[in-house]
Order: structure tokens, then sequence, then C-alpha cells
């Protein structure tokens, strides 16, 4: 009985993983009302056939397939069609605009104070009059866009060039070499290892290295108690 509790809750736990992967990518605080009404059918789904030993393991399995279908057929849907995208997920809203509230979208969407204030001290904003456009979107998040006297000053406003910086690339990564990523950057692993060499580290010691694309090489040890290497 314990061998096909444990066997049951394994496979269970992999298939709706599994199922939850090819749904696709977006976070719990991303999910639309579909989103989250399938996620919570797909949990009461799981848990029954873990319940009841009795319970013949495809009560679970077939519906939670036909969930995970159902959700990725409505996906590709609305990437054709507006209409279903605007009725599954919604539209977003305009809770501010141009430094004050707008009562109206604040009813129709349930919005009260306290939820905006709270979104607002997220994003760093002290006063509401420094926002030009606060938009609810249809995951419940707010999206905050400052007035341009209150936005901080960036490098074009200055008239100044700035460098390409890009993103670092990772070479090793828990002790494992990531030899696709030295191949994309036109370096071998022969002279990754003559930098750690050169350290005094191997291959096996290392947490994370990273080069950016300036060439500097970065390396963080598994060692706590070890400074990480930056040149």
């Amino acid at each position: 009985m314990l061998f096909e509790i444990m066997l049951r809750t394994f496979v269970m736990y992999f298939y709706v993983l599994l199922i939850l992967r090819l749904t696709g990518k977006r976070e719990i605080g991303q999910l639309s009302p579909f989103d989250f009404v399938v996620a919570i059918i797909v949990a009461e789904l799981a848990a029954r056939p873990l319940e009841d030993p009795n319970m013949p393991l495809w009560y679970g399995l077939v519906p939670i397939g036909l969930l995970g279908l159902l959700e990725v057929v409505l996906s590709w849907l609305t990437l054709k069609s507006r209409g279903l995208r605007l009725f599954l997920y919604g539209h977003p809203q305009t809770i501010i605009k141009n430094g004050k509230l707008l009562r109206s979208e604040m009813k129709k969407s349930r919005y009260n104070l306290d939820d905006i204030m709270c979104q607002l001290r997220e994003h760093g904003v002290a006063n509401i009059q420094d926002v030009e456009m606060g938009v609810l979107e249809c995951s419940g998040k707010m999206s905050i866009i400052l007035k341009s006297q209150k936005r901080p000053i960036t490098p074009e406003d200055l008239g100044l060039r700035t460098k390409y910086e890009g993103l670092p690339t990772i070479l090793i990564m828990d002790g494992e070499i990531a030899r696709e990523n030295l191949r994309l950057i036109d370096l071998d692993e022969e002279w990754l290892l003559q930098r750690l060499r050169e350290k005094g580290l191997t291959v096996d010691e290392v947490l994370i290295a990273t080069i950016s694309t300036d060439g500097r090489l970065f390396i963080n040890e598994k060692d706590d108690g070890k400074n990480n290497r930056d040149k």
C-alpha cells in the first residue's frame, strides 16, 4: 500500500509538472482568470487519486490531460483572435491619468485606494501626482509611467553616447563548462582552463563563471570563504 501511494504521488507530480510546462511559462502573478481556474481544477483532480487509493489513477490523468490540451488550444486561438483574447483575459484599464485617479475605472475593476497605494509603493512612487499613466494590467498588477520631469535622468537626456553592454555569457555553472556558450563567442575550452589555472582553480571549484561583452572574466568560487575574482 505504501509503495502504491508513493508511486501514485511520483506519477501525478511529474505528470502535472509536464502539463504545466506544456501550457506555457506565465508566472502565477500573470495568470488570467481562465488560467487560474484551470490551475485550481488541475490541483483538485490531481489530489483525488492520491486521497483515495481505490480510485484508478487515470481518473485524474485523463481530465488533467484534457484541461492541458484545452489550455494549449485556447492559447493558440487567442494568438489569432483578439476578441477571444479579450473575452478570456480581459483588457488593461487606465486607473491613473495625468496625476489623477479615475474613479469610474476603479469601480469597474473593483480596485480600491489601498490597492493603488500599495502598487505605487512597490514601484517606489510616493505621490499620485508624479504618475503620468497608471495602467491596471490583466494580471492585476499596475504598470506605472512617471511624468517626464519625474523620471530618472538617462545618458540620452544628457546627450551622452554609451557603448553596447549586452548580457554576460555563462561559461561555467555549478562546476560544469557551458561548451555551447564557448562556441557562440568563438572561445575554446583550453582557453578557459588556462584562465582557471592562472588563478589556481579547477572547473569543479567554480560555482559560476561569466564573461562580459568587453572581455572581462568573472569567477565566483563554490567556497564562500574565498573572494570572487573579476578580471
